[in-house]
């Protein structure tokens, strides 16, 4: 059994530390170095997209893609009102309008039925988030999507690895974006990536994080570009955790399965639910009460216990700068905010760590 628990730490080992220094030997620390292209190739290779393109971080993947599919001022895009505030600022930069929608209050992901009451004539894009690593209903969006000639950019930060309908997350729309933070299931240190299949796209992308040089004509910048590369050291990382990922899907499902068999049958609490044909890939496995239980006490007290825990996100209409963007009661997205808590998830746990977690909830709750 594992000293600590963790919540969602990366494991970092021998073969991260083997690859970081073939990057360092090589003097190809920067943003010039083999690995960059290799852990592009594989990542893609591993959802089956046509290329990948690395860059800074899950937040720069999904603004380098905005920004690539046109958006900008006056366009409106819509998110759900429950995700990360990365999925929403990339809008706000461009200058563009996000319409927030409420969530499923079972899957917790962005409701289609809410999602197309809400377009408009200024709609241009939709970014469905993948939630925790349980899959969106992608048939029903692609199909509203389609119906109304919208993009499509799939926020699968947190979903690497799930699949809906045998298919990979991130690889629907028209383009989907990847994070590899500390806390994802596989780390660069920071990074993220853009996915798809349209070569054109992809290769301006490529060109744009590279701050949009000409490198034929030397330092020569055509257009307005970002400073958004991985680099050779990140991607050198990337790689080794890509060896593995497997391993750490499997490890991640099966603290899932512990939890679901440990904690299913306590009255009033409730998993995540998935669609039909959904795999998730549990980054977090999150549980909800719907027994009156304060889960802010229950965190403090499980806290105590030597069992970290964390809140799920805050209705981002919550946020002083989203609230003018406020469109109706979004009942779903505080419901499960104010009842809900992820449990930990880090591969460095072990499989009594996690009935550990489940003998200190029930331990909790029968006080």
């Amino acid at each position: 059994m594992s000293k600590n628990i963790f919540l969602d730490a990366p494991s970092i080992g021998a073969l991260e530390k083997k690859y970081l220094s073939k990057a360092i030997d090589s003097g190809y620390v920067s943003t010039v170095g083999p690995f960059v292209s290799r852990f592009e190739t594989q990542l893609a290779g591993f959802l089956k997209a046509s290329s990948g393109v690395s860059v800074q971080s899950g937040t720069a993947a999904i603004h380098i893609s905005l920004y690539e599919l046109g958006i900008g001022c006056g366009d409106e895009v819509i998110v759900p009102a429950l995700t990360f505030i990365a999925t929403v600022n990339p809008v706000i930069y461009l200058h563009a309008k996000p319409v927030f929608v409420d969530v499923d209050i079972d899957t917790w992901n962005i409701s289609a039925k809410d999602l197309e009451k809400k377009i408009t004539k200024k709609t241009k894009a939709i970014i469905p988030v993948h939630l925790y690593g349980n899959p969106c209903n992608m048939d029903e969006i692609m199909a509203i999507a389609k119906k109304y000639k919208l993009y499509v950019i799939e926020d699968a930060t947190e979903s690497l690895g799930a699949v809906y309908k045998s298919k990979h997350t991130g690889t629907f729309g028209d383009l989907g974006c990847f994070s590899f933070n500390g806390n994802k299931t596989i780390t660069t240190g920071g990074g993220g990536m853009v996915v798809g299949n349209n070569r054109r796209r992809m290769e301006h992308i490529k060109f744009l994080v590279n701050q949009a040089r000409d490198e034929v004509k030397g330092y020569y910048h055509p257009e307005v570009g970002f400073n958004y590369r991985m680099t050779n050291i990140e991607a050198a990382l990337g790689l080794a955790q890509m060896e593995k990922l497997e391993i750490f899907l499997k490890k991640k499902n099966l603290f899932n399965d512990v939890y679901q068999e440990n904690l299913g049958g306590i009255p009033g609490l409730k998993f995540q639910k998935q669609y039909p044909g959904a795999k998730s890939s549990w980054w977090l496995t999150a549980i909800t009460f719907e027994n009156g239980i304060d889960v802010a006490v229950l965190q403090k007290k499980l806290q105590a216990r030597g069992i970290p825990t964390r809140r799920t996100f805050m209705p981002l209409v919550e946020f002083p700068y989203h609230k003018k963007y406020k469109q109706g009661k979004y009942k779903n997205a505080y419901r499960i905010y104010e009842n809900s808590l992820c449990l930990p998830a880090s591969v460095l746990n072990s499989k009594e760590d996690t009935y550990k977690v489940c003998k200190a909830i029930k331990g909790v709750l029968e006080r």
